[in-house]
């Protein structure tokens, strides 16, 4: 079990992510938020999952794109961070992957299949670590954080946006 991160692993404006994880063991809370967030939108149709809030925001399906493509990024900067890699490791434009993603034009199914995917690998990536290895402390997109932050940040990212879903896209359709 890696332990929560200190507030000294991580510039404070992550620990809005970071507080969105309940204590207790972050595998476990990993595996809830993938059936929740799967069963969420395992409910919708093409149509739903094309949704937009707004003309310039996001669709559903680029938002699970979004998780998906956001999973393998912290995915890749834990595993790097927590095998001791001082290299900084850069940052990405989050819409930028998303316009190059390409995800309205796939089925919810198969974006929601890649999730559980990443998932279950990010997953066996947490179980993984060891209390010394979730302590370890690199640079990302300029900024010093440990693999363990990483770890809370990816699982308080995809919770920040399970709530954006339930209160703009879903509430506002109907």
């Amino acid at each position: 079990m890696i332990p929560r991160p200190a507030s000294s692993e991580y510039p404070a404006a992550f620990g809005r992510y970071i507080d969105l994880v309940p204590d207790g063991e972050l595998a476990r809370f990993l595996e809830d938020q993938t059936r929740r967030l799967s069963k969420f939108l395992d409910a919708l149709d093409e149509a739903q999952a094309g949704f937009r809030y707004a003309p310039e925001k996001w669709s559903i399906k680029e938002l699970l794109g979004h998780i998906n493509d956001s999973d393998r990024i912290f995915g890749y900067r834990i595993l790097c961070i927590a095998r001791g890699e001082k290299a900084p490791l850069p940052g990405y434009d989050d819409n930028a992957y998303v316009a190059a993603g390409a995800f309205d034009g796939r089925s919810l199914a198969d974006l929601l299949a890649e999730f559980g995917a990443i998932r279950r690998a990010t997953i066996s990536l947490v179980q993984s670590l060891t209390p010394q290895a979730s302590t370890e402390m690199g640079t990302s997109n300029g900024r010093a954080l440990s693999a363990g932050a990483l770890a809370y940040m990816l699982a308080g990212h995809a919770e920040h946006h399970l709530g954006v879903l339930k209160e703009r896209y879903l509430q506002k359709e109907g």
